[in-house]
């Protein structure tokens, strides 16, 4: 019986430590964050195709993000897709017209991580961006909409910065993309979509696009909170897209307060025992 009882006991700890040794070699590459936020913001909107005028209000905004490690260059970099959409309605100062405006934007990409210490990781690298919207003017007869459509190559760097409170884990990020190049849709000033598309008047209606006439920028800083058995994640975006092509001014300025949950998973059937070694 003490033979059985010994033997039992030997069996226990050798599978808890082949089971620790497993877990501690799981491939850093299965690793996946994704994150869902919904929030609510202030937009100010101008589009000289429709108006000479600014219109500001209310926007709603969806983001949805995916980021996973890869064995690239040892294991150092990671992809990330993230998908945003937003809807916004504005009036012009005076309140005698207004804009609805909605805009999907998806980019995918990949980032080189710099370690610098056990808690501080900055990354570095470059993504693929796609936009695609509409703003409708309510006053406007001849020409009441401005379809937007554009793609860039897009710069873009970030950093996670680990801390505890007691014991309670936290996250801060921060997230800077920049597009560099890229080609954007556009009608000539006072150029109808009929002539576009109906006579084939479409010279000119797609324009090489850089820094020079689409200076823009999107940043999203992120606080994880720990809640119960979930992860809370609150957050500003500032979205700041403008561009000057066929003689044709717009700017998008937003600024959202964004929340939703995380959600860090293994893409085999594993609990959480590397909470720890998450690199998001």
């Amino acid at each position: 019986m003490r033979r059985s009882i010994l033997l039992l006991a030997i069996l226990f700890t050798w599978a808890v430590s082949a089971l620790s040794q497993e877990n501690d070699s799981l491939p850093i590459n299965h690793f996946v964050t994704r994150s869902t936020l919904v929030g609510v913001g202030y937009t100010q909107i101008l589009d000289t195709y429709l108006s000479p005028a600014e219109y500001a209000g209310i926007e709603g905004r969806f983001l949805h993000e995916r980021m996973r490690m890869t064995k690239l260059f040892g294991g150092r970099v990671s992809t990330q897709s993230m998908v945003q959409s937003n809807l916004a309605y504005t009036e012009n100062r005076s309140g005698s017209g207004s804009e609805f405006a909605g805009m999907v934007n998806w980019t995918y990409g990949l980032h080189y991580h710099f370690p610098i210490n056990g808690n501080l990781r900055i990354l570095v690298g470059g993504l693929g961006d796609g936009n695609l919207g509409f703003i409708y003017n309510t006053r406007n007869s001849n020409n009441p909409a401005q379809a937007k459509a554009y793609i860039n190559l897009t710069a873009s760097a970030m950093a996670f910065y680990k801390f505890r409170i007691g014991r309670r884990p936290f996250s801060v990020r921060y997230q800077v993309n920049v597009p560099f190049v890229g080609a954007m849709f556009s009608p000539g000033y006072q150029q109808s979509y009929y002539e576009i598309f109906t006579l084939g008047n479409h010279d000119k209606v797609v324009r090489f696009t850089s820094l020079h006439n689409q200076p823009s920028m999107r940043q999203l800083l992120t606080l994880d909170i720990p809640v119960g058995g979930t992860t809370l994640r609150v957050g500003y975006l500032g979205d700041y897209q403008q561009s000057k092509v066929n003689n044709i001014r717009c700017h998008t300025y937003s600024h959202a307060f964004m929340v939703g949950f995380v959600k860090n998973f293994y893409l085999i059937k594993h609990k959480d025992p590397l909470r720890k070694q998450l690199p998001f």
